[in-house]
């Protein structure tokens, strides 16, 4: 892909610190809990030792999305017995999706006596452009100060802090980790906001030219919190891949929007039709065993902005989250 689309791109980590720095001031009134690790690095912990909540997962989601997005909740989400919904705007797709808030950066630390594993995602992950991602589109941010999401609920190493503010060029105490747990309220809003992501990731997969989404638009419910990660995983991904909705515009052929439509949606992949926990389970707990395929919205419009024609394919499935939701 060429450079040109990074062209006009702005910095992610600027448009974003003003949020994280928000965030930490109001951590009370959304029940966050602040702390630091020996090297300075704060920690934004949104459901591991307190109780967090929807409010601080839909601004952590626009925080992953490197400011350059929109979360809200609203009571629309296509299903009668769940109404519950995230709604997700990006100002610029490819760059808050793919650059910020893609889970796409391996962080791990082994010790004698544990282990630590996360991805992480944010607009640090465009500090470090560590991932080949990067290089295709031609793009590195620069800037002093960042922040990496972790979904886990544990607290990480202060060895991984020093890793992830090494590799960004920046000093460890204007580093800030948020940490929300899978199962919790925080966790559950912070993933659906990620709806609009899945479907440019999907995009990307499928190897459609990037430059020519212009804009994108999704929609996907709330996930009910599982209790555990095994079940929270679950939901949270039962509530895209068979309740979400993405509407993206194109600057192209019609062809291009028809084929992208018919390719994305979730029900394309040979795992489709049963809850993501039972699928996980029947693979070992190996995600790189799953069809990449089923990694999608459920349902799909692709607009073609040149000659205003749109295609629509995939399928909501009630059935099935009512299942996953357990309602």
């Amino acid at each position: 892909m060429s450079s040109e689309i990074s062209a006009n791109w702005t910095s992610v980590n600027a448009a974003c610190q003003p949020l994280v720095e928000q965030l930490v001031a109001d951590a009370e009134a959304l029940q966050l809990k602040i702390s630091f690790m020996s090297n300075g690095t704060r920690v934004v912990d949104a459901g591991i030792e307190c109780r967090g909540g929807l409010e601080a997962g839909r601004r952590i989601g626009e925080i992953c999305m490197g400011g350059l997005g929109t979360v809200s909740l609203g009571n629309n989400s296509g299903f009668a017995n769940w109404p519950w919904s995230v709604t997700v705007h990006a100002k610029t797709p490819v760059l808050s999706c793919l650059g910020s808030q893609y889970a796409g950066w391996s962080l791990s630390h082994k010790s004698e006596d544990s282990k630590f594993y996360a991805l992480g995602s944010g607009p640090g992950r465009a500090l470090a452009a560590r991932e080949e991602l990067f290089k295709e589109f031609g793009y590195q941010d620069k800037a002093d100060a960042t922040v990496i999401v972790l979904e886990v609920d544990k607290m990480p190493p202060v060895e991984v802090a020093e890793k992830v503010a090494d590799n960004c060029g920046i000093k460890p105490e204007n580093l800030t980790f948020i940490l929300t747990p899978t199962a919790s309220l925080a966790g559950v809003m912070q993933i659906a906001s990620r709806v609009l992501e899945v479907a440019m990731h999907k995009a990307h997969t499928l190897h459609f030219p990037m430059e020519k989404i212009v804009d994108g638009y999704a929609t996907t419910p709330v996930a009910p919190p599982g209790g555990d990660f095994m079940t929270g995983m679950g939901r949270t991904n039962d509530a895209i891949l068979y309740g979400g909705s993405v509407h993206l515009f194109i600057e192209g052929s019609d062809d291009e929007a028809k084929s992208l439509a018919e390719k994305m949606p979730s029900n394309t992949s040979s795992d489709y039709g049963r809850p993501f926990a039972e699928i996980f389970k029947s693979y070992e707990y190996d995600f790189f065993k799953i069809d990449p395929m089923l990694f999608s919205p459920a349902q799909v419009i692709v607009t073609n902005s040149k000659t205003g024609n749109s295609f629509t394919a995939g399928k909501l499935n009630a059935e099935l989250l009512t299942l996953s939701f357990g309602l």
